[in-house]
């Protein structure tokens, strides 16, 4: 599908867990990301116990914003009524399963932390999909070798990103852009952490032909 848009810049609104946890401001969070005029919108899936451990700090926020599976269904379905692509980024088999198998999304988002898992993207590339991979810490041979193992039935995306969230826009490396570039015949991208939109407009000038810009509605929507 990514193959459409490479004459332009495909804008994907990252709506992640802001909607903390309820169906109504996930469907607020796509309205605005299509009245923005973004391409897309992406959500993350996962199962809470199986992406951190109960006496992790972090536990309790993942549960509290944990949508059900069946509220995605709603959630493509909507997108699909006013016109913007829905996807979303799984972190475990389950989560992956749901979105490929019953809904079919036709893009699925790997985050940087599991670039190299590899049996979350064997599992992946077994469907025909699109995959967008971010590569926050991940070393130029790992990228190498996701290529050479996944590329060959999927069409895959290179998201430059660096980690720290929020980061500041002198951290933001672009020159991996180029780096990435020159390495890959793959679409190359950015995954953006900053605070402003200024880094993300230079990342265009610097060859992104992917933006991934993570936004809410509302400042006191913020979850982290």
């Amino acid at each position: 599908m990514l193959k459409k848009y490479k004459n332009k810049t495909f804008i994907i609104a990252e709506a992640g867990i802001n909607h903390n946890g309820k169906i109504d401001e996930a469907m607020r969070l796509i309205k605005h990301a299509k009245k923005a005029g973004a391409d897309a919108v992406k959500f993350q899936t996962y199962l809470t116990e199986k992406r951190a451990k109960k006496k992790s700090p972090i536990y309790e926020i993942l549960k509290k914003c944990e949508i059900e599976f069946k509220y995605f269904k709603e959630m493509k379905e909507y997108s699909k009524e006013l016109g913007i692509h829905f996807f979303s980024t799984p972190f475990d088999k389950e989560s992956a399963e749901y979105l490929l198998k019953d809904l079919k999304l036709p893009i699925i988002k790997v985050a940087s932390f599991y670039s190299s898992n590899n049996d979350l993207l064997d599992y992946i590339s077994k469907y025909k999909t699109d995959i967008i991979v971010s590569l926050g810490m991940t070393k130029l041979k790992e990228v190498k070798s996701l290529i050479n193992k996944y590329s060959r039935k999927n069409l895959i995306a290179l998201l430059h990103c660096v980690t720290s969230y929020p980061n500041k826009p002198e951290d933001s490396n672009l020159s991996s852009i180029h780096t990435l570039s020159k390495n890959f015949n793959n679409i190359i991208g950015y995954s953006d952490h900053t605070a402003g939109i200024e880094v993300p407009v230079m990342s265009i000038t610097a060859g992104a032909k992917i933006i991934e810009k993570h936004f809410m509605v509302n400042k006191n929507d913020r979850v982290i």
